[in-house]
């Protein structure tokens, strides 16, 4: 994967069969399958890849049970379906996790245990195993920091986790694999049309100010919560598609909620479940769901969304968290589909929607990180019929991506870089000063911001602090203090100067306040 070759294809190419707009998870996946079906497609991200909503998940591959108790069985079971497919295709990236729920009632261990039954009955023979009835006993062993007055047991299920912004990574290397082309810092600023019909894109490179005029048989508007920004290029005043919400996370030292296993809490003060799962050496403890009328870049979290999960979850663990505790607060937004119903984003639908304009641009939005294949799929087709290109069948379901192997070794910081684990070894063992780590408390070293920027296109500190490594996302202030080293190897790498270094550093820290929880 790499971005300079990929300006050479955007040269040299007079006209694609694919466009896609933004490099999440949808626009990732849309690449990797369009790609796959043997078709020249490009993609362009105006930050990183999965800058936005798709590096700030709560990391679960799940089907979701609470979209089961709100009765959506049609999404519960697709996402049952695309989970047991990406635990096969990415085992470097995702794990199969125990999850249990507390029960303070009998009733409630039989209520949530037949609920939790009938999700395992859902996906068929892509079960990662039935669920289990806990006695007091069992579940103290499992959870040994959960509240023990009036508890009578518990649930215990299996679902799945994955690290997210590496999952991105992935599928850009697994599309460039397969010979799409990937530009980050890549941004659309106009759209091509001719006779009223879209045939391309202007687009300017962040990182050196030139601008290019794309054409394309079709283009694909990906963008999540930003998807009306483009739509707006396309019609002026029409009608916004995407009612944005916000979920925050936190994440604490594992101290705090010692254990293998990950706690779902049921029912919280806004009717959501709330999730503490273990996640690199940390707990992640998540999410809210708080309906917003603005959208940035860089989501904050709310004061009150703080204290909310801090309440619901001190309730369910003897080990009380304050917010001296919290090692870093993220935020991201979710691109709900907008309907006429005002009433709480948490009861707001996680389908997707595709929407092909009357000048054939295609844009799909909302939906969830487990389903991106199938979204990918369903934009794929849509993007088929309108460029009038062959008609090949996806053939995603068994693709292995980038870095799939067999032979992981769980627990080596290492293997979420499946097959490359080996590659970055071979490059300590050739310049053995690259083993050195980049802070104390990480086992991140030299090695990996090398790797990053001459294999995952890391164009700035940032990109390797929050989503190379999930450094920011771990816990900021060791970021922070690793931010000037970072900088330092990559402007040797990248042929930047000093004052690149100074800046970059600058800006980091700059952005890093936002993942700091002010006490």
């Amino acid at each position: 994967m790499n971005r300079k070759n990929s300006f050479i294809q955007v040269k040299e190419t007079d006209l694609w069969d694919m466009l896609v707009i933004g490099g999440g998870a949808t626009g990732l996946g849309i690449a990797v399958d369009a790609a796959n079906r043997g078709f020249k497609v490009l993609l362009l991200e105006k930050h990183d890849f999965a800058k936005g909503t798709s590096s700030r998940s709560t990391k679960l591959v799940h089907g979701g049970v609470r979209y089961l108790a709100q009765g959506n069985i049609k999404l519960v079971v697709e996402a049952l379906r695309e989970r047991g497919f990406l635990l096969k295709n990415a085992p470097h990236l995702t794990r199969v996790q125990q999850f249990i729920i507390p029960a303070y009632s009998h009733w409630q261990k039989w209520f949530y245990g037949v609920g939790l039954t009938v999700y395992d009955m859902l996906s068929n023979k892509l079960s990662l195993g039935k669920p289990k009835i806990l006695g007091k006993k069992s579940m103290i062993k499992a959870m040994p920091s959960i509240e023990k007055k009036n508890l009578k047991g518990g649930i215990s299920y299996m679902d799945g986790q994955f690290d997210d912004s590496r999952l991105a990574i992935a599928l850009a290397q697994t599309a460039s694999d397969l010979g799409a082309s990937i530009l980050n810092y890549s941004s659309v600023v106009n759209l091509l049309k001719e006779n009223n019909k879209v045939i391309g894109v202007e687009a300017l490179d962040e990182i050196t100010g030139k601008t290019y005029h794309i054409k394309s048989k079709s283009v694909i508007n990906a963008t999540g919560v930003f998807v009306d920004q483009i739509i707006e290029m396309d019609e002026n005043e029409t009608p916004a598609m995407v009612m944005p919400s916000q979920g925050v996370h936190l994440v604490v030292d594992k101290k705090f909620f010692p254990g293998t296993g990950a706690l779902m809490i049921p029912k919280t003060t806004d009717g959501r479940v709330l999730f503490a799962l273990p996640w690199h050496d940390a707990v992640v403890i998540g999410t809210t769901d708080t309906a917003l009328n603005m959208i940035s870049e860089e989501p904050v979290a709310l004061e009150e969304e703080i204290e909310f999960i801090l309440l619901n979850f001190n309730q369910y663990n003897e080990i009380k968290i304050a917010r001296e505790d919290i090692l870093s607060v993220f935020a991201g937004l979710r691109p709900l589909v907008k309907t006429s119903n005002t009433g709480s984003t948490a009861f707001a639908s996680r389908d997707h929607t595709i929407i092909v304009s009357k000048s054939n641009l295609i844009t799909i939005t909302g939906g969830k990180w487990t389903t991106y294949r199938k979204m990918a799929k369903d934009a794929v087709n849509n993007a088929s019929f309108v460029g009038k290109l062959a008609v090949v069948k996806c053939a995603t379901r068994n693709l292995k991506l980038h870095g799939f192997s067999e032979n992981i070794k769980y627990g080596d910081h290492l293997s979420s870089y499946g097959s490359d684990r080996e590659k970055i070894l071979e490059l300590i063992s050739n310049q053995p000063a690259l083993a050195e780590k980049i802070h104390p408390l990480f086992n991140y070293t030299k090695a990996e911001v090398v790797w990053a920027v001459e294999n995952e296109m890391a164009m700035l500190v940032e990109d390797f602090l929050a989503r190379r490594s999930r450094m920011l996302f771990l816990n900021a202030h060791a970021a922070l203090e690793s931010a000037p080293l970072v900088a330092e190897i990559m402007a040797k790498e990248l042929g930047r100067d000093e004052n690149w270094q100074i800046e970059q550093v600058q800006e980091f820290s700059e952005l890093a306040k936002g993942y700091l929880a002010k006490v």
